[in-house]
């Protein structure tokens, strides 16, 4: 048995926390920005930020990414829920011993039951069903839960994935509660976390406050915490300035606005981190997107370097599939990027190619290609589009701006009632296995409706791979090849700022997911 954590280890680390919590303040209510209205509460029928920041605090996985340590990785898995875990010796089945004495927020207790109703529901084997189902592209391989007792529980995968673990400790993978509905999780969602939820008002706040029957004791410090939407960003970073915030939203300040937050207020503590967030192109692929000739000519089309230097001055990533280094893991060497469609720094003999391309397809100057360019109504989407539009002009696509509301955004893809769109994909984790299931493999969540057996056989081999070398370079093969497909286009990761008054401790922003370091039970306010 390959035991991760032991429970005797982990009473240790438990009972050492009163020490480390020497001049953490009990008490206050943190002011956070909120960008815009999420669709609801309820983390796993919905995919974006805008959700996980409020709702983590309320929910609790069963191991979750260590809160303090700012790159996520497998060795940075601590325990949430579960005291321990352990693999049998082929990594296909996963056992977690479970704490006792825990309590959802209404008062029932929390047992294995509530593990097995929640996998269920994420591989469609529950009585319930999820309205969207986000994250089904997960657990494809998870066969079923099988409970010995109240207490304990194992996972049965239907073949090895040694990297099962990373989706578990996602943001993104909270237990949810056996009885209450999907439906009612939306509207009240319940959980065992540390902060229970008070209300959500659309366009206006949501609110959460502390729960004093946590489970770790003394925490959380805070009294709450409440979300206040401001849509309009100039008009946030005036409001934090003006302290009406303790903190802004997470990675939303760019790099222009965080040099006017530091002069406007010089006690601001601004972190510049990366994210595992790209702005990509989805071609939908009805005609004319379904000919893989012209998803190239836009691919040449683009250049990411001039996206970087006008929204970011510079200070932002090139990648394909998967995060660029050194923050992310898995990303193609620089020297390799530079070989696949529109990553060459001629720019000019890029878009010559592009219009060679066009040519041959009909298209030129006095034939241009007319398209709609939908794109989430928000800066960070808007502003890239814009961009986006003013390129594709130079191969003769011209393009109508199309923004649309973040609560029917992702429906939108998910249907793919759009032609062409600008968006950006945000990983739950920095690991190959969450990427490719969930937008690449066929049937998956690609809002493009591609399919290659070819990439899906590549994407078991590297899953199945417990040499992480081995996997890595299997990794890189399947990146390059949906560079050279067009498949979502990669224009970018980004890099966001994130500011806090100094009152506020306790906080680590994370450099390579957005979703994950949102628990907020050990944040505090020294005022």
């Amino acid at each position: 048995m390959r035991l991760r954590f032991l429970a005797t280890l982990t009473a240790m680390a438990i009972a050492l926390l009163p020490a480390l919590a020497q001049g953490q303040k009990q008490g206050g209510i943190l002011r956070v920005q909120h960008r815009d209205s999420p669709g609801s509460l309820s983390i796993h029928e919905e995919g974006t930020i805008s959700t996980v920041l409020p709702a983590m605090g309320i929910f609790n996985n069963l191991i979750v990414y260590d809160q303090h340590k700012a790159q996520n990785s497998l060795e940075t898995i601590v325990p949430d829920l579960a005291t321990s875990w352990s693999w049998n010796n082929d990594y296909t089945a996963l056992t977690f011993k479970l704490r006792e004495g825990v309590t959802w927020h209404d008062g029932k207790p929390f047992t294995s039951a509530d593990v097995k109703c929640t996998w269920d529901l994420l591989t469609n084997q529950g009585t319930e069903k999820f309205k969207v189902n986000n994250r089904s592209g997960w657990y494809f391989n998870l066969e079923k839960v099988t409970l010995n007792g109240p207490h304990e529980a194992t996972m049965h995968m239907k073949r090895p994935q040694p990297a099962f673990l990373a989706l578990l400790a996602s943001g993104f993978s909270p237990v949810y509660p056996c009885h209450v509905s999907p439906r009612d999780m939306r509207i009240h969602p319940v959980g065992t976390g540390p902060f229970k939820f008070v209300e959500y008002k659309l366009n206006e706040s949501m609110k959460v406050t502390r729960n004093p029957n946590y489970w770790r004791k003394g925490r959380p410090y805070l009294d709450g915490i409440e979300y206040t939407v401001v849509s309009n960003r100039s008009t946030a970073m005036l409001s934090f300035v003006a302290g009406k915030f303790d903190m802004t939203f997470p990675y939303e300040v760019t790099v222009p606005l965080m040099a006017d937050i530091v002069s406007q207020y010089p006690g601001a503590i601004c972190e510049l981190a990366s994210e595992n967030v790209a702005a990509n192109i989805v071609m939908n692929l009805a005609p004319p997107f379904d000919n893989l000739a012209l998803r190239k000519a836009v691919a040449l089309a683009i250049d990411r370097q001039a996206f970087i230097d006008i929204l970011f001055e510079g200070k932002a990533d090139m990648g394909g599939a998967m995060m660029p280094a050194p923050n992310g893991a898995w990303g193609l060497p620089p020297e390799q990027l530079r070989e696949l469609p529109g990553f060459g720094r001629d720019i000019a003999k890029n878009r010559d190619d592009a219009r060679r391309i066009m040519r041959d397809l009909g298209y030129g100057p006095d034939k241009r290609l007319p398209i709609k360019l939908s794109t989430r109504n928000l800066p960070s989407y808007r502003d890239a589009a814009t961009i986006l539009l003013g390129q594709l002009k130079e191969i003769w696509i011209d393009g109508e701006l199309e923004p649309i509301e973040t609560a029917i955004w992702q429906p939108k893809l998910i249907r793919r009632d759009y032609q062409i769109g600008l968006s950006l994909v945000g990983n739950g984790v920095d690991d190959p296995d969450q990427q490719f299931y969930e937008s690449y493999v066929c049937g998956s969540r690609t809002y493009m409706g591609y399919c290659d057996k070819t990439i899906d056989a590549l994407v078991d081999k590297q899953s199945v791979e417990p040499d992480q070398a081995k996997r890595r370079q299997i990794v890189w093969e399947i990146d390059r090849k949906l560079q050279a497909d067009a498949v979502r286009p990669m224009l970018y990761y980004l890099r966001g700022g994130t500011c806090r008054r100094p009152e506020v401790k306790g906080m680590t922003v994370m450099v390579n997911s957005i979703f994950n370091g949102w628990r907020m039970e050990d944040v505090w306010l020294d005022r």
